[in-house]
């Protein structure tokens, strides 16, 4: 069974020969795109500081060399720049030419195109967050038209991608802080959830899965994600949703968790019988043999303060147990 028959049983609920992983010898083989944008790379600018533009033409800076950074200065001063604004062009398929190549270097691997989020995740950074999410409150309806440009623009996306022939999508949005959404359930009912239901409808039009990212406290918005379309959700901090809580959601409605051992939580204790433990109960109570759950590994092992022989421990777990009885 190769690494993408894995991967297909996985997300089908459909008895993988083992648990489907994101280290080691991995299952997954991702691309991007050619696409000409404003893109810096990271540089250090003195005094303990990084900078850099994202795609967007937004200011981005750090103080070390590993975490991920924030924006500090969005193109986007108020709702009045939107309407000049110019996105780059996704539409054009000669821009993911790079997904054959991959496919070429790894043909047996499930091929993840990576994309920069979907409306929120983008929208958000053009301001800096504060000033987002007060222009969604105060001024929806000009806020409602930048949505609607992304949306479009990672329609062309996707649909390239698809045309290019990857397996599924990915994409970061981060919805929580540790104690709830960044936004009330009902507004993200109302705006958002008929976003991602065209946008999961359109991936899965090209027989793409569906991929997110998201950190924090997302419980709320977890059932709609799933009835909007999202094949896959991973999270990093399983014990923050609570892995029963997991667990019944895949009762109600078939979602794959791709998880590591917790990174803010058990991780941190490096306690090794402690992180072990954690990677039985992922694969007891999330994958038990019939699939659904992918053993994942935080690659920024420096960013959070950890030895790799740490997470090495859970690697251990899910690799002895995580092999399906004859």
């Amino acid at each position: 069974m190769t690494p993408r028959e894995i991967v297909r049983r996985t997300l089908d609920y459909d008895n993988p020969l083992r648990v489907a992983r994101s280290f080691g010898d991995s299952d997954f083989a991702g691309c991007g795109n050619s696409v000409r944008t404003q893109a810096t790379a990271w540089q250090d600018v003195g005094g303990g500081r990084w900078q850099r533009v994202d795609e967007w033409g937004n200011q981005w800076a750090r103080i070390d060399a590993t975490s991920k950074g924030e924006v500090v200065k969005g193109v986007f001063d108020s709702v009045a720049d939107i309407d000049g604004y110019t996105f780059p062009d996704y539409s054009n398929p000669a821009d993911y030419q790079t997904v054959a190549s991959r496919r070429a270097e790894s043909p047996d691997k499930w091929l993840i195109g990576h994309m920069p989020g979907f409306v929120f995740n983008i929208a958000r950074k053009l301001f800096t967050l504060e000033d987002y999410l007060v222009c969604l409150m105060l001024e929806p309806e000009p806020v409602a038209v930048l949505h609607d440009r992304i949306e479009a623009m990672l329609v062309d996306m996707i649909r390239n991608y698809a045309a290019a022939g990857v397996d599924s999508i990915m994409f970061p949005e981060d919805w929580g802080t540790q104690t709830q959404t960044m936004i009330a359930p009902d507004l993200w009912r109302r705006e958002f959830f008929p976003r991602f239901e065209r946008l999961c409808s359109t991936a899965h039009e090209g027989r793409v899965k569906v991929f997110m990212h998201s950190c924090g406290a997302i419980g709320a918005i977890v059932p709609g994600l799933i009835a909007a379309g999202v094949d896959l959700l991973q999270f990093d901090q399983p014990t923050l949703h609570g892995i029963d809580n997991l667990a019944a959601h895949q009762e109600r409605g078939r979602i794959t968790f791709w998880c590591p051992v917790d990174i803010q939580k058990t991780l941190q204790t490096r306690n090794e019988a402690m992180i072990r433990a954690e990677a039985r109960e992922l694969l007891a109570k999330l994958w038990r043999g019939r699939g659904g759950f992918v053993a994942g590994y935080y690659g920024g092992n420096e960013a959070i303060g950890l030895a790799p022989s740490v997470q090495g421990w859970a690697c251990d777990e899910f690799l002895a147990c995580g092999v399906r009885d004859a």
